[in-house]
C-alpha cells in the first residue's frame, strides 16, 4: 500500500470501519431502494428469520441506505436505481443478510461467542477511531457514528461489529486447519508468474466458412450421427397478466412539493464540499534522525519558495511512491480525506503558496497549494428531471406492488386473468413456446419465472411474481414434451454446426501448410502466405492473445514449447493458431522468496473461503429459514 493510500485509508473514518463490519458477507456496494414511507412496514417487522435470528425491516432499511451512500460515493449520484432494481440486486443483499444470520446461528450451535469486552477492544484499536495512535474517546466515537448518512447508533454499530467478529471467529474455527505446502506454493508461483513472448499466426474459422460447400446428403448424415445434440427439451407457454411499472409510472404525478421534499431530504447527493488541489513532498522519518529529516525538509521548502520547480523536487526527493512520479500531485480532495495535520494546513493555505514542513505520523510534508474549489450545491432546477424520474419510479413501484397484492386476492383460476386485467386497464397476453433456459418473450430473462412456469399444473395460477417490467401472474397455456426433431426443423442449426466443423478443418489444414513452410522462420512464412504475424509482449498464463483471446489450449503449448520452436496447429474456439516462442522469463528463487508469503495468504484465503462456503451450504440445509415475502414486498415492492 502506498503512503497516500495509507493517509486516505486512515481518514476514511466510519466508511472504513463499516466496511470491516460487513466484509464477510457484503462484498459489493449496492444501491438502496428503501425510502421512508415506501410501504406500511414498521422497523420492527421481521423480513427474515434464521433459527430465531431476525432481519428486521429496520435492519434491512439501514443496510440499504448505507450501501446507497457508499455506491454513490464510488460511482456518482446519477446511477439509475431503476436499472439496478430491475436486476434484482435487493434480493442479493437480503440473501447476504440471511447468510450472515445463518453463520451466527451456526456459531451459536458450536458455542462460539464474542464478549462485550472483546467488541470494546476491537473498537478502541480500529484506526478509524484513533487520533495519534490513541482511542479518540467515547464521546467523539459516538459523535462520528451519528455523523454518518444515515446516522447509526452506537448500539447498532456494536451489534453489527459483534456479528462480524462472531463470523470471523467461526470462519477461523472451521478453516484454520487449511494449509498450503511450500511445494504447492512454488508450483503455483511459477504458474502465475512465468512469462513468454510469442509470435502468432491465427487462421480464423469464420474466414474459411465461405470455402465450405455442403451437399444435402452430408447434412443428413451429420444429423443422423449427432441426433442427441439436437434433442429439444420440454417447452411451455403461459397466459399472463402483467402489472407494468412503466405504464403506472406514466400516470404518476410528482408535485413541486414532492420535488422539494425529496431534494431537501437528500441534499447531500447534490452537494460538493469545499475541495483543494495540492502537491506534496514527503520525507519519511521512520528509522531516521528526525532532526536531520526536518532540516532537509526545511531546505526543500526554501528552494520551492525560491522558485525551484516543485514537481521536479517531488520527483527527485519525495518518498510517497503514489504521487512522486506525478510531481507530488494529489489532485482535488475534501476535508477529512488526509490525516489531521496535513488537512488543517492544506485548507489554511492560499493557491500558489508553499508550506513549512508539516509533521505527521508518516514524516515531514512540504505542501504546495495549487487550487481551491468552494463548496457547491446544485439547485433544485438543475436536478429536477432526475428527481422527478426517481420519485416517479419509486411511487410506481409502490403502487404496482400494492396493486399486485390487491389483484392476487381476485385471481384464483386462469379465467380470472382476463376479467381482472380488463377491470384494471391491463390486458392478459400469451407467450409463445419457450424452454426452461430461455427468456420468456414479453417478460424477459428471469430464472425464477421460468422455474415457476415449469412447475405449473393445469388450472393453476401463480401469485404475483417479480419480473424486470413489474409483477406478473402466470397460468399454463400449453406444453410440449421433449422430442427429437426431424431434420427439416433442425436443418439451420445442423448446417451451421457442420459448416463450422469443416471450416475449422480447413483452417487447421492451412495452418499446417504454413507451418510446414516455415522451417523455424514464422515471419518469413507469414510474409510468403500474405498473413499478418502478431507478436506479443511477455505474457503470463490466462492472458488474452491476439485474435483468439484467452485460450487454455494455446497456454499449454506455449509454456511447454522450447524457445525458438514453432508449434503444430492449435485449435481454439475462434481460430487455429501456430505459435513460436521468442523468449521465456522464468521465475527466480529471489522472486519466489519475496512473493511466497503473499501468495500463501492468497491461496489460504481462496481455499478457506471455498471450504467455509461449502460448509455453510450444508449447515443451512438443517436450519429453519423463513422469508416474510409480504413484509419484503411492502418495503421494496417484490
Amino acid at each position: 500500500m502506498t503512503m497516500l493510500d495509507k493517509m486516505r485509508r486512515r481518514k476514511n473514518l466510519l466508511k472504513w470501519s463499516l466496511a470491516l463490519v460487513v466484509v464477510s458477507f457484503i462484498l459489493l456496494y449496492v444501491p438502496a431502494f428503501i425510502r421512508s414511507g415506501a410501504g406500511p412496514a414498521t422497523s420492527s417487522d421481521v423480513v427474515a428469520q434464521v433459527e430465531g435470528h431476525e432481519v428486521t425491516a429496520g435492519d434491512f432499511q439501514r443496510a440499504y441506505q448505507g450501501q446507497l451512500q457508499a455506491y454513490r460515493s464510488a460511482y456518482g449520484s446519477n446511477i439509475s436505481e431503476q436499472l439496478l432494481k430491475q436486476l434484482g440486486i435487493e434480493q442479493q443483499i437480503l440473501q447476504q443478510m440471511v447468510d450472515e444470520r445463518a453463520a451466527i446461528a451456526e456459531a451459536e450451535r458450536l458455542g462460539i461467542q464474542v464478549s462485550d469486552e472483546e467488541v470494546g477492544d476491537r473498537i478502541r484499536t480500529m484506526p478509524a477511531f484513533q487520533v495519534n495512535g490513541q482511542f479518540m474517546g467515547e464521546e467523539r466515537y459516538r459523535q462520528l457514528l451519528n455523523m454518518q448518512r444515515p446516522p447509526i447508533s452506537y448500539a447498532e454499530f456494536e451489534e453489527s461489529l459483534r456479528r462480524s467478529m462472531t463470523v470471523e471467529r467461526l470462519r477461523a474455527a472451521l478453516t484454520d486447519w487449511v494449509t498450503v505446502a511450500d511445494t504447492e506454493l512454488e508450483k503455483e508461483f511459477r504458474r502465475r508468474n512465468e512469462k513468454v513472448k510469442l509470435q502468432l499466426l491465427a487462421f480464423r474459422t469464420d474466414d474459411f466458412r465461405g470455402k465450405v460447400g455442403l451437399a444435402e446428403p452430408e447434412v443428413a448424415a451429420y444429423f443422423d450421427t449427432n441426433k442427441d445434440k439436437y434433442r429439444v427439451g420440454e417447452q411451455r407457454k403461459v397466459r399472463y397478466l402483467l402489472v407494468d411499472v412503466d405504464a403506472i409510472k406514466a400516470r404518476v404525478s410528482v408535485s413541486q412539493r414532492d420535488l422539494e421534499r425529496y431534494y431537501n431530504d437528500n441534499i447531500e447527493q447534490y452537494s460538493t464540499p469545499e475541495q483543494v488541489r495540492a502537491s506534496h513532498i514527503l520525507l519519511k522519518t521512520e528509522g531516521k534522525d528526525e532532526a536531520a529529516v526536518r532540516a532537509t525538509a526545511e531546505k526543500l521548502a526554501q528552494e520551492a519558495r525560491g522558485g525551484a520547480d516543485f514537481a521536479a523536487l517531488a520527483k527527485k526527493h519525495s518518498e510517497d511512491e503514489a504521487s512522486k512520479e506525478k510531481g507530488g500531485d494529489l489532485d482535488y480532495f475534501p476535508r477529512g480525506r488526509m490525516v489531521a495535520e496535513f488537512d488543517e494546513k492544506a485548507f489554511s493555505m492560499q493557491p500558489g503558496t508553499v508550506s513549512d514542513p508539516v509533521k505527521t505520523q508518516y514524516g515531514f510534508h512540504i505542501i504546495k497549494m495549487v487550487d481551491k474549489k468552494a463548496a457547491t450545491t446544485r439547485t433544485l432546477d438543475e436536478v429536477k428531471a432526475q428527481i422527478t424520474d426517481q420519485v416517479g419510479f419509486q411511487r410506481a413501484q409502490s403502487q404496482a406492488a400494492q396493486l399486485a397484492e390487491k389483484l392476487e386476492a381476485q385471481i384464483s383460476k386462469p379465467g380470472d386473468l382476463e376479467t381482472v386485467a380488463r377491470a384494471n386497464g391491463f390486458s392478459a397476453q400469451e407467450t409463445g413456446f419457450f424452454r426452461r433456459d430461455e427468456p420468456i418473450l414479453g417478460l424477459g430473462a428471469g430464472p425464477d419465472i421460468s422455474q415457476r412456469a415449469f412447475e405449473l399444473k393445469d388450472g393453476e395460477v401463480t401469485g404475483h411474481l417479480r419480473v424486470p417490467r413489474g409483477f406478473v401472474f402466470l397460468a399454463l397455456a400449453g406444453k410440449k414434451d421433449p422430442y427429437l426433431p426431424k431434420l427439416d426443423e433442425a436443418k439451420d442449426k445442423v448446417r451451421d454446426d457442420l459448416t463450422r466443423e469443416k471450416a475449422t478443418a480447413l483452417a487447421k489444414q492451412r495452418a499446417a501448410e504454413v507451418k510446414g513452410s516455415a522451417k523455424g522462420d514464422l515471419a518469413a512464412a507469414a510474409k510468403a502466405a500474405g498473413i499478418e504475424l502478431k507478436t506479443t509482449e511477455l505474457v503470463a498464463r490466462d492472458a488474452a492473445l491476439p485474435e483468439i483471446g484467452v485460450s487454455a489450449a494455446a497456454d499449454r503449448v506455449a509454456f511447454a514449447l522450447p524457445v525458438g520452436e514453432v508449434s503444430d496447429p492449435i485449435v481454439t474456439d475462434t481460430a487455429t493458431v501456430v505459435i513460436k516462442v521468442l523468449e521465456r522469463r522464468d521465475t527466480t528463487r529471489e522472486e519466489f522468496a519475496a512473493g511466497k508469503e503473499q501468495l500463501r495468504d492468497d491461496l489460504l484465503a481462496e481455499r478457506r473461503n471455498r471450504f467455509f462456503s461449502s460448509y455453510m451450504v450444508k449447515a443451512k440445509q438443517r436450519m429453519e429459514i423463513q422469508i416474510n415475502r409480504e413484509v419484503l414486498g411492502r418495503l421494496i415492492g417484490i
